[in-house]
């Protein structure tokens, strides 16, 4: 069967994806699928996965402490207080990806989050998390989408409240890197037992 957990380095099955460097081998065992909480960790990944949108993901994990040091450790009332001055910074800054459209709605959306109260974007995203029962086990990645309805419920409520760069895809990726979904194969070392 394509697509089924294979053997890494140490002799360990992992996810196919997981294999390709040393850097996705630590993120896959240590964090994806992994549960986070917290408006400010959640909205650092958000973030993260919004500029990965047409890009790889190893792009983005390589530059996360570029990102992180840009965007003052993207606690959400730093970086609602970022001027103009600051936008154009990032603009220029090497260390993270510099798209304008991105960076906007990163900026924009720590404006919006500063106006919560403290744990509700985490109550809000995590109230979209499946019952684990509902949803088969994955045994390729052909059975792992990119897209669920609810993620697609959740992308709708994070818009509706003001959120930008948080379409259907990006809130699945959200779920899959922070928890909500264990989307790791069912022979996968790292599969929540």
């Amino acid at each position: 069967m394509t697509g089924t957990a294979l053997a890494g380095p140490d002799g360990a099955l992992r996810c196919p994806w997981a294999l390709s460097t040393e850097d996705y081998v630590a993120y896959h065992d240590e964090e994806w699928g992994r549960p986070v909480h917290g408006d400010d960790a959640l909205y650092e990944r958000l973030s993260l996965e919004a500029f990965q949108s047409g890009l790889s993901w190893i792009t983005i994990l390589r530059r996360r402490e570029g990102f992180r040091a840009a965007f003052a450790d993207f606690k959400i009332a730093s970086v609602a207080a970022f001027t103009d001055a600051d936008r154009e910074r990032l603009l220029a800054d090497p260390g993270i990806i510099r798209n304008r459209a991105k960076i906007d709605a990163t900026l924009a959306n720590a404006r919006v989050l500063a106006d919560w109260s403290p744990g509700e974007l985490d109550t809000l995203i995590w109230s979209y998390a499946p019952d684990p029962a509902s949803r088969p086990i994955p045994r390729s990645l052909a059975d792992v989408p990119a897209v669920t309805d609810e993620s697609t419920a959740l992308s709708k409520a994070l818009k509706k409240r003001g959120l930008r760069f948080v379409g259907p895809t990006t809130a699945y990726a959200l779920m899959q890197a922070c928890g909500l979904v264990d989307d790791h194969l069912a022979d996968c070392v790292a599969r929540r037992l």
